[in-house]
């Protein structure tokens, strides 16, 4: 049992927590269906750079398939797992709600079993702040209640918590939520804003704005966020000693079991965040102004108080040094 299980492996957070945890000398067993979301070829680049790693292997897996995460537990027996594989987005859970039952329901289940079958010192895994849905107090913090989701994919996480709790409470399987807020950097998804805005601008096209440029959103530079997710996978769960079930803390249990928010705590308005963009690419962009989409948050700022207790995390990297690390990483991958 030394090796770390990380589901999604060819994803954004994925690929740089495997790459973490391969340079302090961890064995990864890293699996991936490779879909068709977003470019295939990103995510096989991805692979490339962890290939090199002698202690990484890999093996493209859905952890939908139920029969397929059986036999991958009973022959590695992971000592820990990073569960990272969902499906992501969430406008696209409105047009494409299977995908999100599959993957994040029913794949989340196929985690939960093998980690009950072949016991894990400690499952993580990922939540995500559209937890706290229709929510307008700031920061966000998880004591606040988060039952009522704007998206479906904010549902499937909201039940990846409660599911992780359960079998926290039944089998004593220590576990922890971590709910990421607006991860960004290099070797991001193109499905988000700043990957879409970047190659829009670099070709002169317009880019569209939503919220009218007034959203706020708590960018995380991904080095700050897999600092963190490195140290919670490092200290397992417990029972909080002091939980009251006649007044429940929505973060804690008297089971191993945690949620926790992840962020940068210093939100930014969207237009400052094109500004970022801008000042990196050193050229303009074309604005076309339009209303918020349908299961888009208006705001989410995370209160990471929690996390810094917990294991002293603290975020480092402004929006403006992290967007110009992502535009010199940009320009350098697709220029090559």
């Amino acid at each position: 049992m030394s090796e770390i299980l990380v589901t999604g492996a060819a994803g954004f957070i994925g690929m740089h927590a495997c790459e973490r945890l391969l340079a302090r000398g961890e064995t990864v067993f890293g699996i991936d269906n490779l879909n068709a979301y977003y470019d295939v070829a990103l995510k096989e680049a991805r692979l490339a750079q962890l290939a090199a790693h002698p202690r990484f292997k890999f093996e493209r897996m859905d952890v939908a398939d139920r029969e397929g995460m059986v036999a991958l537990f009973e022959r590695t027996r992971p000592r820990r797992v990073l569960h990272l594989a969902a499906q992501a987005g969430v406008r696209y859970s409105i047009q494409a709600p299977h995908a999100y039952v599959d993957s994040n329901l029913a794949g989340f289940v196929n985690v939960l079993e093998g980690c009950r079958a072949h016991p894990v010192e400690h499952l993580v895994y990922a939540s995500s702040s559209s937890v706290y849905g229709g929510n307008a107090k700031l920061p966000f913090s998880e004591r606040d209640a988060v039952d009522h989701p704007i998206s479906l994919y904010a549902a499937t996480k909201r039940a990846n918590e409660l599911m992780a709790h359960t079998y926290s409470h039944l089998f004593g399987m220590p576990a922890t939520g971590l709910r990421f807020f607006t991860v960004y950097g290099p070797w991001g998804r193109p499905d988000m804003a700043l990957f879409k805005f970047t190659k829009a601008i670099l070709a002169g096209e317009t880019i569209d704005v939503y919220g009218h440029g007034k959203l706020l959103r708590d960018y995380t530079y991904v080095d700050d966020i897999v600092e963190g997710v490195l140290r919670v996978l490092d200290r397992p769960a417990t029972p909080d000693p002091g939980y009251d079930p006649l007044a429940p803390n929505p973060a804690t249990s008297a089971a191993p079991h945690r949620v926790f928010n992840i962020g940068n705590s210093t939100p930014t308005i969207l237009t400052d965040y094109i500004a970022a963009l801008e000042s990196a690419l050193g050229m303009k962009a074309v604005q076309r102004m339009l209303p918020e989409q349908p299961g888009d948050m208006h705001s989410t700022a995370a209160d990471t108080t929690a996390l810094a207790q917990w294991v002293g995390f603290a975020p480092a990297t402004p929006v403006r040094e992290g967007v110009a690390r992502f535009i010199n990483w940009y320009r350098n991958f697709y220029s090559s």
